[in-house]
């Protein structure tokens, strides 16, 4: 199935096919991104960070801007879901990268615990007419841009993972604790969200 196709189809909706792991609702979502003097090469490596932009979206319910991200189905594998919530929410199409890392955050409006995978996108196109163009903004802006506006912390985290992509050569000591990899284990991690009492998406964290 092309991607593309599901730009003139409602969004997906409900929760019948979503999938769940030990109670866990998974999303998957993408840090979509061009590269200002090159916009159609996918090459990354050489990049400068200064010459990239990423792709903010509003909320559905206030202008906060965040990732485009949403739940994963279970009639798709992650990488569609990554695409097709990408193309739902934000409108763009595009080469997809690889995973960035796994998150657990807690949504303040459903007060549950959610799984989240991130994925980078090359964009190669954005269309004039998608699913939730009129429930949304989208906004390109710098990366220095995107870690003030970002309303979620784990977002932000995949976010400086996406970047350590451009930034070959750091020392291990100057890299971003995503960029480390310095991971719990999974059930580990499980065992003391149960302990964890703050109600603000963004409290997060990174499992791999």
């Amino acid at each position: 199935m092309q991607i593309k196709k599901l730009a003139s189809s409602p969004s997906r909706s409900g929760r019948h096919l979503q999938r769940y792991n030990q109670g866990f609702r998974q999303v998957v979502g993408c840090v979509p991104y061009r590269i200002r003097k090159t916009n159609e090469s996918p090459e990354i490596h050489g990049t400068l960070v200064e010459d990239l932009e990423v792709l903010l979206i509003s909320s559905q319910k206030s202008q906060r801007m965040m990732f485009p991200k949403g739940g994963w189905e279970l009639d798709e594998d992650i990488e569609l879901a990554a695409s097709r919530e990408t193309l739902e929410e934000a409108g763009v199409v595009g080469l997809l990268g690889d995973k960035l890392g796994e998150w657990i955050f807690k949504s303040k409006s459903q007060e549950k615990f959610h799984e989240a995978f991130m994925f980078s996108l090359l964009v190669t196109e954005e269309l004039d007419v998608w699913p939730e163009k009129d429930l949304r903004q989208r906004v390109w802006m710098t990366v220095n841009e995107a870690r003030e506006v970002c309303a979620h912390s784990w977002m932000k985290e995949a976010l400086e993972a996406f970047v350590c992509q451009f930034t070959p050569g750091q020392r291990v000591e100057e890299e971003p604790l995503s960029c480390r990899l310095e991971l719990c284990r999974t059930e580990e991690l499980r065992l003391s969200i149960e302990t964890e009492s703050s109600d603000e998406e963004g409290d997060c964290f990174l499992i791999s």
